[in-house]
């Protein structure tokens, strides 16, 4: 994705027609989702919530996006990482994955075994990534919408 389509995606979050805490809300749900274990089920999740608590879709969505394929591996990796920490495990090291790896059996099989870790990982770095993403998106939309210059992300109309 190139820095003009990130530009663009940004020119439309700030653009949509709510109040800076519910964009925040959306968004932070969305990223509170997208670092859920429950791959392949992140949009089906965001969409229902955004749509049963009435919170603005494109902002959920845009949440959701923040763990893609590009951050997969890492995420995950620091998920099942973090889980093995906090459940005791001896040995604790990160798992070694490659990029080219998601395309195959073998990756899913070790996301598989360390299901237990992963899902308690991907909760913990789910409460933290959704709390961060409300506490900095909250202020920025406020201050980018009230008009005044104090964000230096400010994306020029």
């Amino acid at each position: 994705m190139g820095l003009m389509t990130v530009q663009n995606q940004i020119r439309r979050f700030l653009a949509l027609e709510d109040t800076p805490e519910r964009i925040a809300l959306g968004f932070s749900i969305g990223v509170f989702i997208s670092f859920s274990p429950l791959l392949g089920l992140h949009t089906v999740l965001g969409m229902s919530i955004a749509v049963f608590f009435g919170l603005n879709r494109t902002a959920v969505f845009t949440g959701l996006w923040i763990n893609n394929p590009w951050t997969l591996l890492p995420v995950y990796s620091a998920a099942i990482y973090l889980g093995r920490k906090l459940a005791g495990f001896s040995k604790v090291s990160l798992p070694m994955f490659h990029f080219h790896e998601i395309w195959h059996a073998r990756y899913w099989l070790a996301l598989a075994h360390d299901w237990p870790p992963l899902v308690l990982g991907s909760t913990v770095l789910s409460l933290v990534a959704g709390s961060l993403a409300y506490a900095i998106t909250l202020p920025w939309l406020r201050r980018v919408k009230s008009g005044t210059k104090a964000s230096p992300t400010r994306i020029p109309a």
